[in-house]
């Protein structure tokens, strides 16, 4: 049979028609692919994008929640309605916390607030706000003579001391260089005596096995050393020490307060009492606060507080109790230093 050329040509074309079909195929089907997997990475940015802005808005919420707690801790002071500045008024100076050197209660921050309490014409008094356990009798002495000091140099500005919680040994010190001193019926008043306090490590050296290894020159150089015994010498010698001081003490509350004092035999034991008791041995002159003593005493209820704030810092980090852990060593009596209580 012939071959037909024409049918021939036909079926060439319908052959390559049908390869180009097969081959537009696989084309579009991976384009598709292409724009899902583009939808896909489209949509996870938008995500993305919209997690990023939402946590820069907390990240922005959070730092403004702190700024607002910050402005809390640091200006609350400023909004104090027993405080205000100007005109005639009764002035005050606290005397919170330990009294040691570095502290709030220092000797430095008490008598820089005095000095600029008494040069205020304005300031008709002086309240000495306490509210201390006690601490250095160094600090506590200088407290107490600039105080006779300025009463001296103006004799017509009194000066009253006012217990809050607690006013005891170093801070009634303190309080014994004032006119007259005042406290709540529950405040604890007195501790009138001197305390030095470490601790002893020898047999525990010896149990671990710890030999202690000091030089020295001059043979009271490891003097109450809590790593060597402590012998009967050292005692009697620091004993001394401790009734001087004790000594000193007693005899500048005499001398602070005069006749007021009832003799009793636990008044200078270093015994603490209520201020319904301190009353009645003489150790303050009556119950109030410092608004009354400002109203009734001095007759100016305006308070004006002289003492230093320090910096915003650190007034942020001694609210937030960093000051806590040398608190607590001090208490403890851990820096082995003399103190009155």
């Amino acid at each position: 049979m012939g071959s037909n050329p024409w049918e021939a040509e036909d079926s060439k074309d319908t052959d390559s028609a049908n390869a180009s079909a097969d081959q537009v195929k696989p084309q579009e089907h991976k384009t598709k692919e292409w724009r899902l997997i583009e939808r896909t990475m489209m949509g996870l940015q938008k995500e993305q994008r919209s997690a990023r802005r939402w946590g820069i808005f907390f990240k922005l919420l959070t730092f403004s929640y702190l700024f607002v707690i910050l402005g809390i801790y640091l200006f609350a002071d400023s909004f104090s309605p027993n405080l205000d500045e100007g005109g005639e008024h009764t002035a005050v100076v606290q005397v919170k916390g330990v009294i040691a050197d570095g502290e709030d209660a220092s000797a430095d921050h008490i008598i820089y607030s005095l000095r600029k309490a008494f040069d205020d014409d304005n300031a008709k008094a002086v309240i000495l706000r306490i509210n201390s356990p006690g601490g250095s009798p160094v600090q506590s002495g200088y407290v107490y003579d600039e105080v006779k000091r300025l009463r001296a140099l103006h004799p017509e500005k009194k000066v009253y001391a006012v217990i809050l919680d607690i006013g005891a040994s170093g801070a009634y010190y303190i309080a014994a260089a004032a006119d007259e001193i005042y406290a709540d019926k529950a405040s604890l008043v007195g501790s009138i005596g001197v305390v030095s306090s470490g601790f002893g490590f020898v047999d525990l050296m010896e149990k671990v096995g710890v030999e202690r290894r000091n030089l020295i020159a001059g043979e009271n150089k490891t003097f109450l050393d809590p790593f060597s015994p402590l012998e009967d010498k050292d005692r009697a010698f620091w004993q001394t020490v401790l009734n001087t001081t004790h000594a000193q003490f007693i005899d500048q509350v005499r001398k602070g307060r005069g006749d007021r004092l009832k003799e009793n035999d636990q008044l200078f034991s270093g015994l603490v009492w209520t201020g319904e008791q301190a009353l009645e041995l003489g150790l303050i002159d009556g119950l109030g606060s410092s608004s009354s003593v400002a109203r009734d005493l001095v007759g100016a209820d305006k308070l004006v507080d002289y003492s230093p704030k320090g910096t915003p810092l650190e007034q942020l980090i001694d609210r937030l109790g960093v000051s806590f852990g040398k608190t607590i060593a001090t208490q403890l009596g851990l820096n082995n230093s003399v103190q009155l209580r």
